[in-house]
């Protein structure tokens, strides 16, 4: 057999939990944060804690691809586009998991608003839809999404977020398959212009708590050294990020000590 074929089928049948319609991060710096992004603000906020959007001023779209464990067939592919206005900031994102027969889609419109000088709160809403091989239809559905941001001063930010309150799923064969519920807590401090560090908590439905960490270097001027560790199970990841006047190139590993690497790349543009 080949390691593909056997990734493949320890990743369906190894975690059953993953089977399940699942809400897939993006960003390939928040990939090398361990995903400890619930506080940050960046183009990749509609994947995170919409509330971060409201501290973006200018126009800025992303792209970015991941194969998880080094998979085609478990491919993830998203985009992020951020639109500020007068009185908030719109977002529409998109992402793909999966190739061929067996695919998972994700839309989703955002809007956030700076409430006061130190909070900032956003909402998505959001549709799911998912084709696998046995089915002739593709079968949907409709959710969404809500966070906070919470800055004290400068350098601290607290965030929380919630993601499918409602409990929603899709119609399967064997009945309705609900998406699990997410809630995410943290917060990160910058403590000067070269290091960040962030931490967060993570609790759904259907997994135990987990605990996120990543710390982020800056040792020259528009260059950036990332890594994280996450749990359970255990989880490393590290990365780096340049950018180039408007242009801003992220690349990020993930390891899984059982099923390997996850790499990524991600581009975003600041207009």
């Amino acid at each position: 057999m080949k390691r593909p074929l056997i990734t493949i089928i320890f990743f369906f049948f190894g975690f059953p939990n993953l089977f399940a319609l699942e809400n897939h991060p993006a960003g390939s710096r928040s990939l090398a944060l361990s995903n400890a992004f619930v506080s940050i603000s960046d183009t990749w906020s509609t994947f995170h804690n919409q509330a971060g959007l409201a501290q973006i001023a200018q126009f800025s779209a992303g792209v970015f691809y991941e194969s998880k464990y080094s998979v085609d067939e478990l491919s993830l592919t998203a985009g992020s586009i951020i639109f500020p206005v007068k009185k908030g900031t719109f977002g529409f994102s998109f992402s793909q998991f999966g190739k061929g027969s067996f695919k998972e889609n994700k839309l989703g419109l955002a809007f956030a608003k700076t409430l006061s000088e130190k909070i900032n709160a956003g909402i998505q809403l959001n549709y799911f839809s998912q084709r696998f091989p046995e089915n002739s239809a593709i079968q949907g559905f409709a959710t969404f999404e809500a966070g906070v941001i919470y800055s004290p001063d400068k350098k601290l930010f607290l965030g929380a977020h919630i993601f499918n309150p409602i409990s929603a799923g899709i119609e399967t064969l064997e009945g309705i398959q609900k998406m699990p519920t997410i809630f995410r807590i943290g917060g990160h401090y910058q403590f000067d212009e070269m290091i960040l560090l962030s931490v967060e908590t993570q609790k759904d439905t259907k997994n135990p708590l987990q605990m996120k960490t990543g710390i982020e270097f800056s040792p020259v001027h528009n260059f950036a050294l990332r890594f994280g560790v996450s749990g359970t199970p255990i989880k490393y990841t590290a990365g780096f990020g340049y950018r180039f006047k408007k242009i801003t190139t992220d690349i990020a590993f993930a390891y899984h000590r059982i099923l390997g690497i996850t790499p990524s790349v991600s581009i975003h543009i600041i207009l």
